[in-house]
């Protein structure tokens, strides 16, 4: 995956290790910058990046959307 930045390596793999391999295994873009440990504003648009280049799918829910890896 040389075409993220260090910022999207780093919340891919963090969506890796929580699991978030599929829709029913969400993950909310708080647990994604404890867990890559990440200011919020980077996990954001890390978290855009990972979205745009297909990598990653954003689930709008009620409150928060919830994030899952694709690739």
């Amino acid at each position: 995956m040389a075409e993220l930045t260090p910022a999207g390596q780093r919340a891919y793999d963090a969506l890796k290790k929580l699991g978030a391999t599929n829709p029913d295994a969400l993950r909310t873009a708080d647990d994604i910058t404890r867990t890559a440990r990440l200011p919020k504003g980077m996990t954001n648009n890390a978290l855009m990046e990972l979205v745009a280049k297909g990598y990653a799918r954003r689930v709008a829910r009620q409150k928060t959307a919830g994030y899952y890896i694709m690739k």
